[in-house]
């Protein structure tokens, strides 16, 4: 079939839509109140239109689909496709969707909190179903249908002030989310086998073989969490703490239809699997028995409806699963009548609530006689539930009933016929429990054994507004509870659905003329039908005894649910195991937390080296490709750097006091930009250098922060273990370095770089090209870390607030003295000092600020230097700026000149000749810096090319010359501002901010180490 772009357009335009309402919901909610759901309505109504106009296409089986590509290395595409199985599916989660929110309008209370939050919740989740049974791509398929989950959590969970909500919250997603990383892996094991994750081909042409096992056994288990098959069920019925629209949307309509959905999508590949077909049978009938048998001795509205739920997607998920043609046919039937009276059962107990105050149904009495339009919905939504003709629901029970007595596997066809009989019977049973229990007039008494757990299990879903509770009686003999009349708007979306669950079942052969085309693509079994008629056949028989058990059962109500108090299984249920396991894994957690996080940088970053080591090591060592031979150096020279390299790195690892570490340090940095010269690399080597000077400043200006020594212990025998340890990892990366080259399968990337840096480039340094042109993304991402880690380093010094003040000269009067220490005179000389600020220009300073340094701390020769050499630095770094494109320099190693420029006026002059020197905040360098760099880059996506590419301009300036102009110079001046920003923004905080502390008393220990430079011999 040719795709048809203008419809993927429009598949993509609806997830937009969702999205954009989504966007604009609590802004909507803000300016219309509740109104704002009737136009957030209209994004699932849309969707639901769009496929209503597809219905003839789909039934011919040329329904739309596109693939656009996405990400082009991975595979990954946007593949969508709108067959059968996806045209109910998005049918039912448009339309059901549209009038749940319709009905929010009138079921919020106006001063309701966090209903826009709510509102753009709700439309996440419809636009991530509707990509969800659309998407044709498996991991396309995942990806919504983990933002499912993450959206459901935050419904489930509206009520965050409630500790039920945000239990029943956690446990959903705790659960689902676990599921889907199942799932993930039976997609990415068939997706593999197969060879593409194209759904529909891989239903196709479906991998066999024991990978095939494995992956349905991870999908069967995704989808029992999701649409809570045993043992995962019970995390439905403590999601009935969300608000009642949440429950008819997700809890009936569409959420746990999603596991559904999968099971019926992977039917026509693999229902022929042993595994498969038993797993489906027994998570079915397990499910369907145990739902209905929990439903009959519920009190809470919701919760009857709620293990309804479950015992009817085990039905759902029985007949959609077994494999034939018939059974098909009648599960999505079932699932579409499902999601009609499901969501208006729900919707009709939303409306009892609110007229109420209670969902308990021990108090409820005569709200028939007041609320009969309510009534009539509910009886039509129950009727439809528990398979009475004329309704939806007979027509595909009576469907599926038929399809199973024709099983080929007839011991199969056995235990599922007498499981979906008995379930049925039990629908009948809590059906007509339901009904009466809501609607009629009865004495209501409540036994005083019963209390506590009605008080327990009954919540109030805010129909009232959050914070409200329901009214539960505290007296054996409560009194019924009164009856309000809530606005019509609440009962007409449920009789809507209601009604159509009459108007299907009123037109049977519509609904097999829509739905068959999907179950011709069941390998088994004859075609099925639907009809409200069929007559007098064994399957009606049987529909009469199900329906006069249901009736029986009902009739002896009282009696059965104190056989099943007597009956109640007292050992650990799947709720209990869980919550024991959450414990067990908080336990877990906590004791691997103690003995993992010490508080220790060494312990850790000894357990990353060791599995570096062990890890790497091994592997080197059991099939590294080592070369013939190895040439020791090229230089003698070279054997000079790195035996410095090998002493200071020996020095560092014994050293116990942390200036000599840092120096020792500091010495191995430069040798090591020795070996980077000899080697041929001077914008390596001149790199390394700036970057040592730049960081043993750094380094001592912590060091001021912290004691001067690493322990007060010898540390004698952890000497020798940090030295071994050292020198594993040293060996381990030679032995990377001498076996990577030969493990090369491709010719490198590199081997072209010298030839585009001059043609695509426009330049003859290759490493500076390199950055700024040919791997300028790589640039980018770094200097984003750099202006990250700038951020963070002066939001952990200032703490409470980051200050914007830049200390100057003529604000120090009523200072104390930089550094001023502890000395007495200090004081006595601050008038003369202050004169010396305000003295004439023919006085001669060396530095601006020099009148705010202590005496003590003054050295007029070093002021002198730095006189004469801030300047040149300054004009240096502009140098190596302009010409890094063609020699030695660029933006990062200009930079760091100016930052070491910086740096010596601060250590020169202080805080103050800091402020002088650069009166700038650092962030607006930063800041300026980032965006002149992501600015070039779209310079050239505006003018029609690619993002951050250069542009090489050559013309003539009269008196200059020939100009040779590449625009990723203005890239280069973006890298320098971060550069110089990074340092300034440092010096302003481990340098300028302790300094004003240690002075003005804020931090009295940290005063005591400003001594460290002078008196560096001293131990504190």
């Amino acid at each position: 079939m040719r795709p048809d772009r203008t419809e993927l357009a429009r598949v993509l335009l609806l997830l937009v839509v969702h999205l954009a309402a989504a966007l604009a919901a609590p802004t909507l909610v803000r300016l219309w109140g509740r109104k704002a759901f009737w136009a957030l309505a209209l994004a699932p109504a849309s969707a639901a239109v769009w496929t209503l106009s597809w219905t003839s296409q789909v039934r011919a089986g040329k329904g739309p689909v596109e693939s656009v590509e996405w990400v082009g290395q991975l595979g990954l595409e946007l593949t969508f496709r709108l067959d059968t199985l996806s045209w109910l599916m998005t049918l039912v989660v448009g339309g059901v969707g549209a009038l749940v929110l319709v009905y929010c309008a009138a079921y919020f209370s106006a001063s309701a909190q966090g209903l826009g939050r709510f509102g753009g919740m709700f439309l996440a989740f419809a636009g991530a179903m509707l990509g969800l049974v659309t998407s044709d791509d498996m991991i396309l398929l995942f990806i919504f249908w983990e933002l499912t989950t993450v959206t459901s959590y935050l419904l489930i969970g509206h009520y965050s002030d409630r500790k039920a909500s945000r239990r029943a919250a956690m446990q959903a997603i705790v659960i689902t989310t676990a599921g889907g990383l199942a799932m993930l892996v039976g997609v990415v094991l068939l997706g593999e086998t197969a060879g593409t994750y194209r759904l529909s081909e891989v239903i196709a042409d479906p991998p066999g073989g024991t990978v095939a096992t494995a992956a349905i056994a991870c999908l069967l288990a995704g989808a029992a969490t999701k649409s809570a098959l045993i043992p995962f069920h019970f995390w439905l019925p403590a999601a009935m703490a969300a608000p009642t629209p949440v429950s008819a949307y997700l809890h009936a309509a569409a959420m746990v239809k999603a596991g559904v959905y999968l099971v019926a999508r992977f039917a026509p590949a693999y229902s022929h699997h042993t595994l498969w077909r038993w797993t489906i049978v027994v998570l079915g009938c397990g499910t369907l028995l145990l739902g209905g048998y929990r439903a009959l001795r519920q009190h809470d509205l919701k919760l009857v409806l709620a293990f309804g739920t479950v015992s009817q997607l085990g039905l759902i998920t029985l007949l959609v699963g077994l494999g034939t043609q018939a059974t098909a046919l009648a599960g999505l039937a079932m699932l579409g009548a499902h999601a009609m009276f499901k969501a208006t059962l729900f919707l009709v107990v939303g409306v009892v609530d609110a007229a109420t105050g209670t969902r308990d149904l021990r108090r409820l009495s005569g709200v028939g006689r007041e609320l009969k339009l309510t009534a009539l919905a509910g009886a039509l939504g129950t009727a439809s539930m528990i398979g009475l003709p004329p309704f939806a629901g007979y027509v595909a029970k009576e469907a599926g009933l038929e399809a199973i007595e024709h099983l080929e596997d007839h011991t199969v066809g056995l235990v599922v016929l007498v499981s979906v009989a008995v379930g049925s019977a039990l629908t009948v049973a809590y059906g007509l429990r339901l009904w009466w229990g809501a609607f009629a007039t009865k004495r209501a008494v409540i036994p005083e054994s019963a209390l506590a757990a009605a008080a327990a299990a009954t919540q109030a879903d805010g129909a009232r507004g959050p914070g409200a509770t329901s009214r539960v009686a505290t007296q054996p003999d409560a009194e019924p509870a009164a009856v309000s009349h809530p606005s019509l708007l609440l009962v007409w979306p449920a009789m809507v659905l209601a009604l159509l669950g009459l108007v299907a079942a009123l037109l049977p052969h519509l609904g097999e003329h829509l739905l068959q085309p999907y179950a011709a693509t069941l390998p088994a079994g004859e075609p099925g039908h639907l009809a409200l008629w069929a007559g007098f056949t064994p399957t009606f028989v049987l529909t009469l005894v199900i329906l006069g058990s249901g009736a029986a059962l009902f009739a002896v109500r009282e009696r059965v649910e104190v056989l099943q108090s007597r009956l109640t299984y007292r050992g650990p249920d799947a709720d209990h195991l869980y919550r024991r396991s959450m414990r067990r894994l908080d336990d877990v957690a906590a004791d691997v937390t103690a003995t993992t996080q010490r508080g220790s940088l060494p312990l850790y970053l000894g357990i990353v080296l060791v599995v570096f080591v062990v890890g790497v090591g091994a592997s080197l060592l059991a099939g590294g490709r080592w070369p013939q031979a190895v040439r020791a150096w090229d230089h003698p020279g070279q054997v000079l750097f790195a035996a410095a390299a090998v002493v200071s790195a020996v020095l560092v690892a014994r050293a116990r006091r942390r200036l000599k570490a840092v120096i020792l340090l500091g010495i191995g940095g430069y040798a090591v930009a020795g070996l980077f010269l000899l080697q041929g690399a001077p914008d390596l080597a001149l790199t390394q250098v700036l970057t040592e000077t730049v960081t043993l400043v750094v380094f001592v200006l912590v060091l001021r922060r912290i004691p001067p020594y690493f322990s007060d212990r010898p540390l004698a025998a952890s000497r020798w273990l940090r030295l071994a340890l050292g020198l594993a990892v040293g060996l381990t990366v030679a032995g990377v370095a001498l076996v990577a080259p030969w493990a090369r399968v491709h010719a490198p990337v590199t081997e072209h770089f010298a030839d585009e840096a001059v043609s695509w480039g426009g330049g003859k340094n290759i490493v500076n090209v390199t950055l700024v042109d040919i791997r300028a993304w790589d640039t980018m991402g770094e200097i984003s870390v750099l202006l990250v880690a700038a951020t963070g380093v002066a939001s952990l010094v200032f703490l409470s607030r980051r200050t914007g003040q830049i200390f100057r000269a003529k604000e120090a009067i009523n200072e104390h003295k930089v550094w001023a220490g502890t000395d007495p005179m200090a004081a006595l000389r601050r008038g003369t000092d202050q004169a010396r600020v305000d003295a004439p220009a023919t006085n001669r300073v060396w530095l601006s600020a020099v009148a705010t340094l202590a005496p003590q701390r003054r050295s007029v020769i070093f002021e002198v230097v730095v006189r004469l050499l801030f300047h040149t630095m300054v004009v240096y770094s502009v140098f190596l700026l302009f010409s890094g494109h063609n020699a030695p320099g660029g933006g990062f190693a200009a930079g760091l000149v100016t930052g070491i420029a910086l740096i010596v006026r601060y250590l020169a002059g202080g805080r103050y000749e800091l402020g002088e020197a650069a009166p700038v905040q650092p962030g607006l360098l930063l800041g300026t810096g980032l965006f002149l760099s992501a600015g070039v880059g779209l310079v050239g996506l505006v003018v029609g090319g690619s993002v951050l590419r250069s542009w090489i301009i050559d013309f003539h300036v009269p008196v200059i010359g020939h100009v040779h102009l590449v625009t990723s110079l203005f890239f280069d001046i973006g890298v320098y501002l971060v550069v110089v920003g990074l340092v300034l923004d440092i010096l302003r905080s481990l340098g300028a901010e302790l300094d004003r502390r240690a002075e003005t008393g804020e931090d009295p220990a940290f005063a005591e180490g400003t001594d460290l430079l002078s008196e560096a011999g001293e131990r504190r």
